[in-house]
């Protein structure tokens, strides 16, 4: 006789919640403020070379001029979007959606390689936040002076120290917004249109808008866009593995932790080289243990490298007990040079050859662009009409847009159809990255139309540039109508 089965069952105990750690998951502010601290070191300097480099290229663009126009300007009003010496119309926008697809590309690409380096050092987020922080140490001091003006009671130096603190925060995002706008109106009009304060309403809308929002985002909402909002956090465990270089604290050599004197021998006290000091934590601009393991969090500013190196330094360990390593590197012991031949994987291959395909096609694209493009538009109120001598006419719209920054004269042909003949002038002049149209009419004789009756048929227009000795041409397809 069988045994009867017997199912072992894993009882489930109730673990209590640990509140600090929910508060994380919370949209309300049961975490409190956090009060980054600041910090030197290498990474802090390369992240200040990536403020300096991505703001000047914000703020400085809109300025610069090219061929006596703003070198950078989507004019929505006038469907031309300059970009130095490439001018596209609403038809060129496959041209954006490459440019999205290689940013993406190099997002995934540099992910694999190193985790969030985007969010660390070039995000708009994190740079608008080092700017506000920044600033706010200059007006109410480094993180202890700033808690203890936050506690103290209102009195005129708090109100003087808040009040220059918000002043420059206002005036940086108001600056920001006018500069967004700067990219849609061209930035010289809009300078003097400030100062008789004469914007349009939009731009106004837009100014406002945008300031309010770096004020917001930048200056109070800060590692909560981060830790909440911000869907890259959430997608990044998708696009890491073992092999990628993130930010790691080293388990095995600081533990356990506990706080010595300089001179005190740590093997000896059955300690690790972490001496508990929480000074990763405090420079963290999410609020984060980095000791804890790699969390959602953690946008891989480095901070807390730079400062548990000085912290090394000065104890005399050797620094890198929190640093650039991957998981693999730190189950294996793995050194740097194995580390970066491990980078190297299949992935990353592929998302760097993707990037370099798409960008092929990207600039290929461009260098075969025709300098103009065409489009033909049927008249849809009188599709084919017949005329007094039997003959067939269908009148059609050729509408050029010139992407070039001269003015340019377009002749049109027509094929397909035997007999067919232009009953207008087909010459057309665009101004500089205009748009221009011209109405033809096309003529089919009766004797030919008679073959045709009842159809549809395919015809072929020719437009090209009147230059005969380097001249460009465009075909586009169409149809003429003969009724039964």
């Amino acid at each position: 006789m069988k045994k009867p089965f017997s199912q072992k069952i894993i009882p489930i105990q109730p673990v209590p919640v640990d509140a600090a750690a929910d508060s994380v998951f919370s949209l309300s502010d049961e975490q409190g403020k956090i009060y980054p601290r600041s910090v030197g070191g290498f990474f802090n300097r390369l992240r200040w070379v990536m403020v300096w480099v991505t703001q000047l290229v914000f703020y400085g663009v809109p300025w610069l001029q090219w061929n006596d126009r703003q070198a950078v300007l989507f004019d929505l009003a006038g469907s031309r979007f300059f970009i130095f010496g490439l001018v596209l119309h609403p038809q060129d926008l496959i041209y954006l959606a490459v440019l999205l697809v290689l940013a993406a590309l190099t997002l995934f690409f540099f992910t694999a390689v190193a985790g969030r380096l985007w969010c660390g050092y070039a995000c708009p987020q994190t740079v608008y936040t080092e700017i506000f922080l920044w600033l706010e140490r200059i007006t109410e001091g480094d993180r202890l002076a700033r808690m203890r003006l936050d506690t103290s009671p209102w009195r005129a130096e708090k109100v003087l120290r808040k009040g220059a603190k918000q002043a420059l925060w206002i005036g940086l995002g108001l600056f920001t917004g006018f500069s967004f706008v700067g990219y849609f109106t061209p930035i010289q009009d809009l300078a003097q249109q400030l100062l008789t304060l004469s914007f349009s309403p939009w731009e106004w809308f837009w100014v406002l808008f945008y300031g309010l929002a770096t004020y917001g985002n930048a200056g109070y909402l800060r590692e909560q866009i981060c830790k909440q909002m911000c869907p890259y956090a959430r997608i990044q465990g998708a696009l890491t593995d073992m092999d990628s270089m993130v930010i790691a604290y080293d388990t095995e050599r600081g533990e356990t932790r506990g706080s010595r004197t300089r001179a005190a021998d740590p093997k000896a006290l059955g300690l690790g080289d972490c001496i508990d000091c929480t000074l990763c934590v405090q420079v963290c601009p999410t609020g984060i243990d980095i000791r804890n393991g790699l969390q959602n969090e953690c946008i891989a500013c480095a901070a807390c490298i730079d400062v548990c190196d000085e912290v090394m330094v000065k104890m005399n360990y050797p620094t890198g007990l929190i640093r650039y390593s991957s998981g693999k590197g730190m189950a294996d012991k793995l050194t740097p040079r194995q580390m970066v031949k491990r980078v190297w994987r299949p992935r990353v291959w592929l998302y760097g050859a993707l990037f370099i395909l798409v960008v092929s096609l990207f600039v290929g694209g461009l260098s075969t662009r025709k300098g103009f493009a065409v489009d033909i538009i049927k008249d849809r109120g009188t599709m084919a009409r017949e005329l007094g001598n039997g003959d067939i006419e269908n009148i059609y719209r050729i509408k050029v847009m010139n992407s070039t920054e001269r003015t340019q004269s377009y002749t049109a042909s027509v094929q397909g159809l035997p007999g067919l003949t232009l009953t207008t002038i087909p010459e057309l002049s665009v101004p500089a990255t205009g748009i221009g149209s011209l109405t033809v009419r096309l003529t089919l004789a009766f004797e030919a139309a008679q073959a045709y009756r009842g159809k549809a048929s395919p015809i072929l227009f020719k437009v090209q540039t009147s230059d005969q000795d380097k001249a460009v041409a465009v075909e586009e397809k169409s149809t003429f109508v003969i009724p039964r």
